[in-house]
């Protein structure tokens, strides 16, 4: 009886007594740990049928799961209204592709090059990421500042269609070359440059345990999407009292659904795969533009008021700031420590910035 076994039991059964009620300080404490916990372990098991059923469907699978605790995290603050809740999308996708762009990838490359060693990965594999995260996030959330057919930062809802059919579209050719068409691209290189094929990954889990972890992985996105609704407004009202800005909400969002991905790519890091890292970084940055999007595209027929996706002057510069100097690190193939603190400078500013705009 693993933690990842224990804790989506333990969460739906605290679902059930606190749905609809008041609730004490101390609860919403225990709530909020056990809905960490479910996100996590439902990660865990998405990877887990993820490996066992092998690509293409995997990467789908962990991506969907993926989506669907944002997604249900993000439409949960949004349906109780109050300040910032139009803009809650737009915060939480620019939160996540700053944190795999910046965080995850200067995290992977540190763990990489201490010692004095030179982290070495396939640029065609990690340019085609990247391109694919500048192409997504302009089309999304850049455009929306500058079209000028409806006031405000934001799509008319012609505008949102092309969007979201755009960003699937792009993220389904992207699924295409790194599952099917250039698998090699994205394999974890040696410093000799040679490809590690995948019979050096670890043998996929017997058919018992993949589907002991697809319900697992039910039953955990059965409570995070509970969970989520319940913590919803207590989240908001914290964050008020705290004085911080509303953005925060979606720093805080991100982090909890990327979290088990940053461990995983520092792991990987750690044992010198950082193409693995990079996959994991990019693909999740990915995979949450080219999704969430989508999916809130969908839910704003059924959530009233508006939705803001236009981001703010200061996301833009630390946007071009973030590509331009990833963009710099992929295309030579390798980097060093210098990289790393770069990119972590960055993610550091993000953070101060969001904290005090």
């Amino acid at each position: 009886m693993r933690w990842t076994t224990v804790m989506p039991i333990l969460a739906v059964c605290a679902l059930v007594p606190a749905w609809g009620r008041t609730l004490s300080g101390v609860v919403i404490f225990v709530l909020a740990v056990l809905l960490a916990g479910a996100v996590m372990a439902a990660v865990h098991h998405a990877e887990t049928v993820a490996h066992r059923i092998g690509e293409p469907f995997g990467a789908l699978t962990l991506a969907v799961a993926v989506t669907v605790i944002e997604v249900s995290l993000i439409v949960s603050v949004m349906i109780s209204g109050g300040e910032g809740a139009a803009s809650l999308a737009r915060d939480t996708v620019f939160a996540a592709v700053m944190i795999c762009t910046t965080g995850m990838v200067g995290l992977s490359l540190l763990v990489g090059t201490l010692g004095g060693r030179t982290a070495v990965f396939n640029a065609e594999g990690a340019g085609g990421m990247l391109a694919t995260v500048a192409s997504l996030v302009t089309l999304t959330m850049v455009l929306p500042s500058f079209t000028t057919s409806q006031p405000g930062p934001r799509f008319t809802p012609v505008q949102l269609t092309f969007a979201a059919v755009a960003s699937l579209v792009l993220y389904a050719l992207f699924v295409l070359t790194q599952t099917i068409r250039h698998r090699d691209y994205f394999l974890p290189v040696t410093t000799e440059g040679e490809i590690l094929t995948e019979e050096d990954h670890a043998d996929p889990p017997s058919r018992r345990t993949a589907l002991i972890s697809l319900g697992l992985l039910l039953l955990a996105l059965v409570a995070v999407v509970g969970l989520a609704k319940v913590e919803s407004p207590v989240i908001e009202t914290a964050v008020r009292k705290a004085g911080l800005p509303h953005a925060v909400v979606g720093v805080v969002i991100a982090l909890l659904v990327l979290l088990p991905e940053m461990l995983a790519a520092i792991r990987a890091a750690r044992r010198e795969r950082l193409q693995t890292s990079l996959n994991l970084a990019l693909g999740s940055a990915t995979a949450s533009i080219g999704l969430t999007i989508p999916t809130i595209a969908i839910a704003m027929i059924w959530i009233e008021g508006p939705l803001i996706l236009g981001l703010g002057s200061t996301q833009l510069v630390l946007l071009l700031l973030a590509l331009g100097v990833s963009t710099l690190t992929v295309v030579p193939g390798h980097a060093t420590l210098l990289q790393a603190g770069i990119h972590l400078a960055i993610f550091a500013a993000f953070l101060f910035l969001t904290l005090r705009p």
